[in-house]
């Protein structure tokens, strides 16, 4: 009975639609991050093949 209130004040309180704003943004940075790392991951392959090419002729 004790959760059950618990819950029911959670969704009547202001908190709950703030908390799930902070994890759609959280989810949103997580998303940017990763995306940002993977080009400069591939960039950064592409780079040092070149310097590989070059080197090896």
């Amino acid at each position: 009975m004790q959760i059950i209130n618990s819950v029911k004040k959670f969704l009547v309180s202001e908190d709950g639609p703030t908390a799930v704003e902070y994890a759609v943004m959280l989810a949103l940075i997580v998303i940017v991050c990763l995306t940002a790392v993977q080009a400069i991951g591939t960039n950064a392959a592409a780079k040092f093949q070149n310097v590989a090419d070059t080197l090896a002729t």
